[in-house]
């Protein structure tokens, strides 16, 4: 095996939705678009476009393919920000014209869940002392977009 390749099926708009998301993160860029060239259950040839896109340097695939499932909360996609400008910037942008959600999440425009969290997050929630641990799960559950002193101020005890 190489490796996993995350696949994502829009109704529509796959293209746009890849191009969106490249332009927000480095390493990030949209490197085919392909119309299916033979007809499938979605429709005639060419009404399906297959979209290879990479995002900070992970390979996604997804497709233009009609109305079949939409996303949901089950799978999403989380980037780690290393300060609170980053976290601002990115909750922002994709939040637009979406929803925004509890502890960090949010839903973009195109319906995909992401969940924006400062890098720092998962070394406060594995402290071993569960106390700190606590404070900052507590303090998080409260939140809408992530404040990182916010956190840290939890996890100090403040």
């Amino acid at each position: 095996m190489q490796r996993i390749i995350p696949n994502l099926w829009y109704s529509e708009k796959a293209d746009e939705a890849a191009a969106f998301y490249a332009s927000l993160l480095p390493d990030s860029r949209v490197d085919s678009v392909t119309a299916l060239p033979a007809e499938s259950p979605s429709g005639p040839a060419g009404s399906v476009k297959v979209v290879e896109f990479t995002l900070l340097g992970q390979p996604y695939m997804a497709m233009s393919a009609g109305p079949f499932e939409p996303f949901n909360h089950a799978i999403s996609l989380m980037i780690e920000c290393e300060d609170q400008e980053e976290i601002d910037r990115l909750w922002s942008t994709l939040s637009e014209g979406g929803k925004i959600e509890q502890c960090g999440w949010l839903k973009d425009r195109y319906g995909v869940s992401w969940q924006i969290v400062p890098t720092a997050l998962g070394k406060m929630m594995k402290d071993p002392d569960r106390s700190r641990a606590r404070r900052v799960a507590e303090a998080m559950l409260q939140m809408v977009k992530l404040d990182i002193d916010a956190l840290e101020r939890a996890y100090g005890g403040e």
